[in-house]
């Protein structure tokens, strides 16, 4: 039997919210997998959705770049968030960002591109890594290009133009440019950065995560005491509820809170293609420290 300790406890409590005792019969439950408890406690009404891919602790900068139809995106971090303030990393995030735009999303190809200073993208980050005095590292690249239409791009709470913590691209197709075009595109970016969509649309929906979700639906259902019969319109009232949320031509637009993002785009006369979304540091796990504490032990306290 796997031994439940306290981290682990303490880990489920922060994913979901259900207190300390459920948690621990959770984990004992199902033998320690952290996510089949997450499923265990939401069975028994216990904790929420449980979306959260880890706390978002790293530090650094998402850039992106565009021209015609095409669009790039990268994201760099840093130890802190004092070097995303920083003017010279600001500019290096930039180059990163056009560069990508011929280099494309590959990051072993990207690292090879040159920069205006002449030395190549790695050769740059060792450079401001020496200059600054943290570590850094090019995480994610996306490229994004249509044959007719717009890749528009969205930066929420940017720094500066192209340059925040938050991006996103939207590739759409429709018979050729406008300004209402890239109107719609930016709209979607901010729709994107709100909502965070898991897929462009059902056929996308992860199919383990589909039956995770429709397994979990199913214990809830019968839980009510219902026939089968019921139970299984509930789950399928359920799990159109569960596109609504994850899938984004499914999603109730957030600009009138009302239509269907498909419905937006259909009335535009286009189609949207592709869309990413590169939220800073989204995933990484840092490792949290004391900081009162370090303080004593460099006082020698």
């Amino acid at each position: 039997m796997a031994q439940i300790t306290a981290g682990l406890v303490r880990d489920l409590r922060e994913k979901t919210g259900a207190g300390m005792m459920d948690c621990k019969k959770a984990l004992t439950e199902v033998e320690g997998d952290i996510d089949a408890a997450i499923d265990w406690l939401r069975t028994k009404g216990l904790a929420q959705a449980a979306k959260k891919s880890g706390r978002v602790t790293a530090e650094g900068l998402v850039g992106v770049a565009s021209e015609k139809n095409r669009a790039a995106m990268v994201e760099v971090n840093a130890e802190t968030d004092f070097v995303g303030r920083n003017d010279a990393f600001q500019a290096f995030v930039e180059q990163v960002a056009h560069a990508a735009l011929k280099a494309g999303d590959d990051l072993e190809v990207l690292k090879a591109a040159e920069l205006p200073s002449g030395r190549t993208v790695a050769e740059e980050m060792t450079h401001l890594i020496a200059t600054i005095g943290e570590n850094m590292s090019l995480r994610r690249a996306k490229v994004l290009s249509v044959s007719s239409g717009v890749v528009a791009s969205y930066v929420h709470g940017a720094l500066r133009p192209g340059i925040g913590k938050i991006g996103v691209l939207a590739a759409i197709e429709a018979p050729s440019e406008s300004e209402a075009l890239e109107t719609l595109g930016r709209q979607i970016g901010m729709h994107v950065a709100a909502t965070r969509p898991a897929s462009l649309d059902i056929t996308g929906v992860d199919a383990d995560a589909l039956e995770r979700e429709r397994t979990v639906l199913i214990e809830q259902a019968r839980e009510s005491g219902k026939p089968e019969a019921i139970i299984e319109k509930m789950v399928e009232g359920r799990i159109r509820k569960f596109y609504e949320e994850v899938v984004l031509l499914e999603q109730v637009w957030v600009h009138d809170g009302e239509t269907r993002v498909s419905k937006i785009v259909e009335k535009a006369g286009a189609k949207l293609v592709a869309f990413e979304r590169f939220h800073l540091g989204e995933g990484i796990e840092k490792e949290e420290s004391d900081f009162a504490a370090e303080v004593a032990k460099a006082a020698g306290g």
